[in-house]
């Protein structure tokens, strides 16, 4: 190596990948890359044991492959006794130690970073090249050109483009597969009263060494951080991630249409991937997830609208909450327009609330770090947005406590399809439901519970219920003028005046307490 750095390649937690844009041209004898695990990101939002773990591991077993491939490390360990603990600090001492030329990175996926590491390469007088995030299908300048001039920004249109510039699920005459672009009315499928039958369990991976170390150091740093890491076993090397989407694609991707939507009380996984992370921390390229499922519906291993499915989630709603974030950031994290002002419950740090409902996603959450989009969205986020909680407390707790939560991907998921809180750039209408909806999805979580989805007040009334017809109440004069709310709103005006003010009076007594908690036997 030369006596002065050339480049100083920057890798953050969620860039994981030899081949990221960073490296282009990257030469021993003159680059060197920086890493560094720090306690910022960890506390800026109170991230739960799981999240903490993947985050660390990943990193660690990545710094042992860029060691691996001969490319000189500067890696910061939490545990190192003079570790400063935020990233800007790090990077601050680390260049006046190197004296590098000028700094390099991929795109972060965060904001907040992003200036971060500006404001530290501008105090030092150094470039920062910022290159483009090879991980996606789309840039993000692609996704502005298609979002100018529009008032809202619909995925399914951008969704068909990307099918169609990449050849997805394509027929030879231009158009798609099954002559249909999606096969939601297939893909809505419950278990029924008799629950889900023989679900294939996903592939674990037991922590080697390295990750025990972390596992260790989680438990004890960051020991009254939320979640328990007893279970932890996510893929954390590129190797464990491809082995993970081969295992689903195997096993559950045939039904993972069918009943991607359905929810059942102690089962997390059911037909779902569990390969979000992996994906987020770029340890498994999109491309080989998409292929995979197509190339199994092409050899006639699974259905069209498992495939499409899947590959929608990816290649859709991936990429554009992606665009949605970076056109639309930093203003996008306070967007508010419900106005909604109330305080997240305790509960959903220790899952100790009486609906069996939240108690299960909310359990299962903070032990394994996971829960499946109808969890996130229509047990609680729901819950939340009926309850009129302050959206930014709803994206702090998303982004703390999920394994996959990147700020990019978690905060127009949460702010914009969640909360309604953009007023409708995302989605068409608040995704609003009563406890009748979880009872149809997962009668498993309504059948030990006191409480009745059906009825609207009463001791005995389902709080999502409760919460539900309230909440059109006092949002009918907003969403009036959506064409998407009038069956609602029409329920709504036939309710007795003085049921709907019981109704009012019973949701202000949930929004004082949060929820009804769970009693102690």
């Amino acid at each position: 190596m030369t006596d002065r750095i050339r480049h100083l390649v920057l890798v953050l937690g969620d860039q994981l990948d030899l081949q990221a844009a960073a490296f282009d041209g990257f030469d021993s004898t003159q680059d060197a890359v920086w890493m560094a695990e720090v306690a910022e990101e960890s506390t800026q939002v109170w991230s739960a044991k799981p999240r903490i773990a993947i985050f660390l591991a990943a990193m660690r077993h990545f710094a042992a492959a860029l060691q691996a491939a001969g490319r000189p490390l500067h890696y910061r360990r939490l545990d190192d006794e003079d570790n400063r603990g935020r990233l800007a600090d790090e990077l601050g001492a680390t260049i006046g130690r190197l004296r590098p030329a000028g700094l390099v990175m991929t795109a972060p996926g965060d904001w907040r970073v992003l200036q971060a590491l500006r404001a530290v390469a501008e105090a030092h007088g150094l470039p920062l090249e910022v290159r483009p995030d090879r991980h996606f299908f789309a840039t993000v300048q692609q996704f502005a050109e298609h979002a100018r001039g529009r008032t809202t920004v619909r995925m399914e249109f951008f969704y068909r483009a990307l099918r169609r510039q990449h050849g997805i699920l394509m027929e030879a005459d231009g158009e798609p597969a099954g002559g249909s672009w999606n096969f939601d009315a297939e893909n809505r499928g419950s278990f029924g009263a008799r629950g889900p039958q023989g679900t294939p369990a996903p592939r674990r991976f037991a922590p080697d060494a390295r990750t025990q170390e972390v596992i260790d150091l989680v438990n004890t740093r960051f020991a009254d951080h939320p979640g328990t890491l007893d279970d932890f076993d996510w893929p954390v090397t590129p190797e464990d991630a491809r082995a993970a989407l081969a295992d689903f694609v195997r096993h559950r991707l045939p039904l993972f249409g069918r009943y991607q939507d359905a929810m059942w009380p102690g089962e997390p996984w059911l037909f779902h991937a569990r390969i979000s992370a992996a994906l987020n921390l770029k340890l498994l390229d999109p491309r080989e997830a998409v292929s995979a499922a197509e190339d199994a519906w092409r050899a006639g291993r699974v259905p069209l609208a498992a495939a499409e499915g899947f590959i929608r989630q990816i290649l859709g709603w991936r990429e554009y909450v992606r665009g949605v974030y970076w056109t639309q950031m930093p203003r996008y994290a306070e967007r508010n327009a419900l106005r909604a002002r109330g305080a997240l419950p305790d509960w959903y740090w220790t899952g100790e609330v009486e609906m069996a409902c939240l108690r299960d996603a909310i359990g299962q959450t903070l032990r394994y770090g996971y829960a499946h989009h109808i969890q996130r969205l229509m047990v609680t986020g729901l819950y939340a947005l009926l309850l009129g909680v302050e959206p930014r407390q709803v994206h702090q707790w998303y982004l703390a406590v999920y394994v996959d939560a990147v700020e990019w991907v978690e905060l127009p998921n949460t702010v914009g399809m969640s909360q309604y809180a953009d007023g409708g750039l995302m989605a068409s209408k608040p995704y609003v439901a009563s406890g009748r909806y979880i009872q149809r999805m997962g009668a498993g979580l309504c059948r030990g519970c006191r409480f009745d989805p059906g009825r609207r007040t009463g001791d005995d009334a389902c709080p999502f219920t409760v919460l539900y017809w309230d909440f059109l109440d006092r949002h009918a004069e907003r969403l009036g003028h959506n064409g998407r709310m009038v069956h609602a709103l029409s329920a709504l005006s036939k309710i007795d005046p003085d049921e709907r003010r019981t109704i009012a009076r019973q949701a202000r007594r949930l929004r004082q307490q949060g929820a009804p908690e769970k009693k102690e036997p």
